[in-house]
């Protein structure tokens, strides 16, 4: 993946705020979308959110995959299996395998110090 593209995938479009534990707790509330009347502007607003969700989804499972990796290196004298991995993630033993090596491609590109 090239570094510009990787670069562009951590800007933000829009800030996620944290919202306070009354509106979370409101089903029908969501980052105050629900307020706006201009469609336009509900239309503006839902779109950043919807980039900056995916924005962060992606530098979670990044985050994920270089865990993972580092759970596994053998040269940890408490590394997991790739089962143990799954079962702490919730994913099955395939994926865990390919988050793994996913992570070993991120340490590779820059590691962790």
């Amino acid at each position: 993946m090239a570094e510009t593209e990787r670069t562009e995938r951590r800007l933000r479009p829009a800030p996620l705020l944290f919202e306070p534990a009354e509106a979370a707790a409101d089903p029908d509330h969501f980052f105050d979308l629900e307020s706006m009347e201009d469609p336009k502007e509900l239309l503006a607003r839902a779109t950043e959110l919807t980039h900056a969700f995916r924005a962060a989804t992606d530098r979670a499972v990044e985050f994920q995959a270089v865990a993972a990796a580092q759970l596994a290196d053998p040269k940890r004298f408490d590394r997991l299996a790739v089962g143990d991995i799954a079962e702490r993630a919730g994913w099955t033993e395939d994926y865990a395998e390919k988050m793994v090596e996913f992570g070993r491609g991120l340490l590779r590109e820059r590691p962790v110090t």
